[in-house]
C-alpha cells in the first residue's frame, strides 16, 4: 500500500511537471490571451513564491552567470535563451529584434528615445548599434526594473551611451529639451504601457520633440495590441506607417511592429 502511494505520488508530480514544463506552454503557443495570462501572470507568481525573487532578478542572474561581461550581443543573446526555454518575458525577443536592428541601422539615430527599458533588454540592443556619439535615453516607470536594467547594461558595457531615466513617461516627456538638451528625437521606441503609445505620442507632438523624418517603432501593436495607437498613426495625414509582422516575443502567436515617420 505504502509502495502504491509513493508510485502515486512520484506519478502526479511527474504529471504536475509534465503540465507546467512542456504541455501547458505548447498549448498557449498560438493563442495571444492564454499565451500571456500563463506566461506573464501564471508562470512569475509560481517562480517567484518558489524562489523568493522576481523575474527581472532571475533575468539579471542569468547574465551575470552565462553572458560575457562587456560584450552587449553576449547579453542580448543570454537573455533570449533565458526567455525562450527557462522563462518567458516581454522583451521586444530575437525575432523582432531583428526588425528592430534593421530600422536602428537604417536611420542612425543621434538622440533616441526609448519607451519602457524594463530590463535593459531591447535598451543594450539598440545601444550595441548606435553611432559613436549617439545617446540613448530611455524611460522606465518602476524603480526595481530600471535598478535591474542599470546592472544588465553595465554588464554589457554600453553605459557610455544611456541615460537611465526614472518616472512617468507624462512627467518627463514635456521636460527632454530643458533637462536633457534635446531638439527632437531621431527615433523613438515604444514599448511600455500600451494605453500610453497614444498619449505620449500626442504629447510628443506638443513639446516639439518630433521633426520631420523622425521615426516612431512601436512594439507589440497587435499583442496585447495598441488599435487607437494604430488607428492614429495609420489615419493621419502627419504619419506615413507600415507594419512588420512577426509573433509575439518567443512564441507564434501573431504580433509585429508599427513603423511611422512623422511627416510634419
Amino acid at each position: 500500500m505504502l509502495l502504491g502511494l509513493l508510485y502515486g505520488c512520484v506519478g502526479g508530480g511527474v504529471a504536475l511537471y509534465s503540465l507546467y514544463r512542456w504541455i501547458i506552454p505548447a498549448l498557449v503557443q498560438y493563442h495571444g490571451g492564454a499565451s500571456l495570462i500563463w506566461h506573464d501572470e501564471i508562470v512569475p507568481w509560481v517562480l517567484d513564491t518558489l524562489t523568493g525573487s522576481t523575474r527581472p532578478e532571475r533575468i539579471l542572474a542569468a547574465v551575470q552567470r552565462k553572458a560575457t561581461k562587456g560584450d552587449a550581443r553576449s547579453v542580448v543573446n543570454t537573455i533570449d535563451q533565458y526567455c525562450r526555454y527557462q522563462e518567458w518575458a516581454m522583451n521586444v525577443g530575437d525575432e523582432k529584434g531583428a526588425i528592430l536592428d534593421s530600422i536602428v541601422c537604417e536611420v542612425k539615430p543621434s538622440v533616441m528615445l526609448e519607451l519602457g527599458t524594463y530590463c535593459g533588454y531591447s535598451t543594450v540592443r539598440i545601444a550595441s548599434m548606435l553611432p559613436p556619439n549617439a545617446r540613448l535615453l530611455t524611460l522606465e516607470f518602476n524603480p526595481a526594473y530600471a535598478a535591474v536594467a542599470r546592472q544588465v547594461i553595465a554588464w554589457a558595457g554600453v553605459e557610455d551611451k544611456v541615460v537611465l531615466i526614472e518616472g512617468p513617461s507624462g512627467d518627463w516627456i514635456p521636460k527632454m529639451k530643458e533637462e536633457f538638451g534635446v531638439t527632437s528625437f531621431d527615433l523613438v521606441f515604444l514599448d511600455h504601457w500600451k494605453d500610453r503609445y497614444l498619449p505620449d505620442t500626442k504629447l510628443m507632438e506638443e513639446c516639439g520633440l518630433l521633426r520631420t523624418g523622425s521615426i516612431l517603432l512601436a512594439d507589440n501593436v497587435i499583442c496585447p495590441g495598441t488599435p487607437e495607437y494604430l488607428e492614429y498613426v495609420r489615419g493621419s495625414p502627419r504619419y506615413e506607417s507600415k507594419y512588420f509582422r512577426s509573433h509575439l516575443e518567443y512564441t507564434r502567436v501573431e504580433d509585429g511592429l508599427e513603423k511611422s515617420v512623422f511627416l510634419g
